[in-house]
């Protein structure tokens, strides 16, 4: 595995190469950034975001999105693929955020992970761009190219994210 210097001149390289990387999910609250996320497993952005206006429009806040069948929702998110699970991630998640968290997207990652279709990079990726919180979102693709250049080892995200983190200052996180 490459030391810490040389992670940070690899990264120093790719963030050259890229300047400005960012999300490219539309968004304007943190409750959209969250659905928007969910719903871009195995999907890709573009996909997600041609979606997700209507989506938004009917259902604008977790009270809203909460009172939905998995018979609405379906056909409104299939494009984005796995739409059955996604769905039933998405009432679930916002079921969860009205009854726990008074229907607001907590800023804290324990409470994010124990939301149904949550996961660490999901979280990460709403703490970092909702809500300025640093994090380090690993994902299948971010683990493999990692691996691949010799910044990190090892099959696990959490232990991925663990080693990029222990090499980076938190400045360069999300």
């Amino acid at each position: 595995m490459k030391t810490r210097t040389e992670t940070r001149e690899i990264l120093d390289k790719l963030e050259g190469q890229h300047p400005g990387a960012d999300t490219e999910l539309h968004y304007r609250t943190p409750f959209e950034l969250l659905v928007a996320t969910i719903l871009s497993a195995q999907s890709t952005d573009r996909r997600v975001n041609m979606v997700t206006p209507a989506l938004f429009a009917r259902y604008p806040d977790a009270r809203a999105l909460a009172q939905a069948s998995t018979a609405e929702l379906e056909p409104q998110i299939h494009a984005t693929g796995f739409f059955r699970a996604k769905s039933r991630s998405l009432i679930g998640m916002a079921t969860a955020l009205v009854a726990r968290h008074d229907g607001e997207v907590p800023a804290d990652m324990d409470a994010l992970t124990a939301l149904p279709g949550v996961g660490r990079k999901t979280a990460n990726v709403v703490l970092g761009h909702a809500f300025g919180i640093p994090g380090l979102p690993v994902d299948r693709h971010v683990l493999r190219v990692s691996n691949r250049i010799g910044i990190a080892e090892g099959g696990d995200p959490e232990l991925v994210e663990k080693q990029l983190g222990g090499a980076l200052p938190k400045s360069r996180w999300t």
